[in-house]
């Protein structure tokens, strides 16, 4: 990772920790991330410009219904994806970790490329391995876990075939 990049995710990440941006964000990325996603055929995400990003495809956990939402991961370093339900601090655990409870088989597109995975909440002991990964990418991230007031709730997707 260069230094550009480094130093611009710094910044930003503690742009992401304001009240202002926890307002603002849950209201206007998702919106701007879907149209993206629709104009580029799933090959360009906003949030993909700063952090790698994704799209997971889960299934409701009460409805059955497919449920798309764009997601920053990180990789493990052995093929697999982290993803934290941070929900932008709010109090409440993000609906796609209830889905993933409920259904672990999911669907992913990174760039384009769809493959099939496999949701696995960590435990405590593996949770502070993926935090450290994840801080790594995205400095402060953890941030959000300590405003929420919760233990947010950290997956590692395992891919499981190419789509």
């Amino acid at each position: 990772m260069t230094s550009v990049v480094v130093s611009v995710r710094t910044v930003f990440a503690a742009f992401t920790r304001t009240r202002l941006f926890r307002r603002w964000a849950p209201r206007v990325l998702p919106p701007i991330e879907r149209w993206l996603e629709r104009v580029s055929a799933g090959r360009v995400q906003l949030s993909a410009l700063l952090v790698p990003s994704l799209v997971l495809y889960s299934r409701g956990a009460r409805s059955g219904a497919t449920r798309e939402t764009p997601l920053m991961y990180t990789a493990d370093g052995h093929g697999r994806a982290l993803v934290a339900g941070t929900s932008f601090a709010r109090e409440r655990h993000p609906a796609w970790t209830y889905n993933l409870l409920a259904h672990p088989e999911a669907e992913i597109s990174v760039r384009g490329r769809r493959m099939s995975v496999r949701a696995d909440s960590l435990d405590p002991a593996e949770r502070e391995e993926a935090w450290r990964l994840i801080e790594r990418q995205w400095p402060g991230y953890r941030a959000y876990e300590r405003s929420s007031g919760r233990d947010v709730r950290v997956f590692r997707l395992t891919p499981t075939s190419v789509i």
